[in-house]
């Protein structure tokens, strides 16, 4: 019996008997009759037809004559809107290359299955797909911001600080905040940072932001330790501030004008936009640490010079890029980079954060690594300073309720 919102299913295999297996297995799992194809050429004059495009694709991806890879430049080109599943006998990390491929088209996959394919897997993997109906709305074209517009906002206050939680997998303890600016638009309501950090950058706004983000994160730090909330604040730094000799003793300045001690305050710096030339950066970084503030590269093992890094800057915080850590639980070739990584870390004597635990098994699988923090929407999402305290409390008691906390 098939569903009463049948997927339109292609399929795509070079191999006449692979196609008829997969068609049985999705007529056994109550699917729709799907068309099938055994070169991307004949499927791509069939997609020429608007009025019923496929919903998802079962695309091979080693095929003569046009492969799976081409195929997808193919799809992107005619703006498929749909999903893919890939499917193949190569290896998992040649999966993982070309799901990343997709994703880079901008082409939703619902995953990847090696062949042989199973029935267990190829049903797991349908029942993420959504009817159309069901699915997020296309959002609206975002909004360009000039100059002039960041710039007024910097002088108009609009500028507002949310923060997301740093937890201890230890015991599940809140020890700390990553520091996440927001422009609260009159018009457009909160825009976030990708919309406007750029163009500071680009038009010499980023040093006068970042002091705006850095004296309000530690006033608000302040206010938290005098109610007995004892916090780790982190800021986010451009590579642009660390090209001015003085920003160290910018830096000491605000966080001796709030009150707030050295080692409450950390500096997190993303790696890949570290500059060639490391004279002035580093020596902001050195008296830094001299003055006793923490120092965190962030984003870890996404740029081009990672150990070079390491072995040149002062940091006290490694924390380990997000797409190294969800699904690392079943994933060897993430698994191998984050275990890599935290022994590094350890061999360093640094503290590790790894970013982007989405689901209780990330969380599961850190606590097993013994990592020391985490951060990710497991735990929270970024929010203003006035929730924190209440989500606080509700951490607390999902700690115990949920035996997050290790034995």
């Amino acid at each position: 019996m098939t569903f009463d919102c049948p997927l339109k299913i292609m399929l795509l295999d070079d191999e006449p008997v692979m196609l008829a297996l997969i068609a049985s297995q999705l007529s056994n799992l109550g699917y729709a009759a799907a068309s099938s194809f055994t070169s991307g050429a004949m499927a791509l004059e069939s997609l020429a037809d608007p009025v019923a495009p496929p919903d998802l694709i079962l695309l091979d991806l080693n095929m003569p004559e046009m492969d799976g890879i081409e195929f997808v430049r193919h799809l992107a080109d005619r703006r498929y809107a749909g999903h893919l599943v890939l499917i193949s006998g190569e290896d998992e990390r040649m999966l993982q290359a070309a799901s990343r491929l997709v994703a880079a088209h901008q082409i939703k996959t619902l995953g990847h299955l090696q062949k042989p394919v199973s029935s267990a897997a190829l049903a797991a993997l349908l029942a993420r797909w959504t009817p159309p109906s069901a699915q997020n709305r296309p959002r609206a074209a975002r909004a360009a911001y000039d100059a002039d517009a960041v710039r007024a906002a910097i002088a108009g206050g609009e500028l507002v600080n949310h923060y997301q939680p740093k937890v201890a997998l230890a015991d599940g303890r809140v020890v700390g905040v990553e520091t996440l600016v927001r422009w609260q638009h009159a018009l457009d309501g909160l825009v976030f940072p990708d919309q406007f950090i750029g163009v500071a950058e680009a038009h010499g706004l980023i040093d006068e932001l970042s002091r705006v983000v850095l004296r309000d994160a530690l006033a608000q730090a302040r206010v938290w330790r005098d109610a007995g909330l004892v916090l780790r604040v982190a800021v986010n730094l451009s590579m642009d501030n660390l090209g001015a000799p003085a920003f160290a003793d910018v830096v000491a300045a605000a966080a001796a004008a709030a009150g707030v001690a050295p080692p409450d305050l950390v500096l997190e710096v993303t790696e890949s936009r570290l500059m060639a030339d490391l004279r002035v950066p580093l020596e902001v970084l050195a008296r830094l640490r001299l003055k006793r503030f923490h120092l965190s590269i962030d984003d870890f093992g996404t740029g081009h010079s990672s150990l070079a890094q390491l072995r040149d800057m002062p940091f006290h915080e490694l924390k380990i890029d997000q797409s190294f850590v969800h699904g690392a639980h079943d994933n060897a070739t993430l698994r191998a980079i984050l275990e890599a990584n935290l022994s590094l870390g350890r061999q360093l004597g640094m503290d590790v954060v790894a970013e982007g635990a989405e689901d209780r098994d990330d969380w599961d699988f850190l606590r097993q690594l013994r990592c020391d923090l985490v951060q990710g929407y497991f735990i929270a999402r970024p929010m203003s300073a006035a929730d924190l305290p209440g989500w606080i409390e509700t951490w607390t008691r999902r700690v115990q309720d949920e035996g997050l906390a290790l034995p």
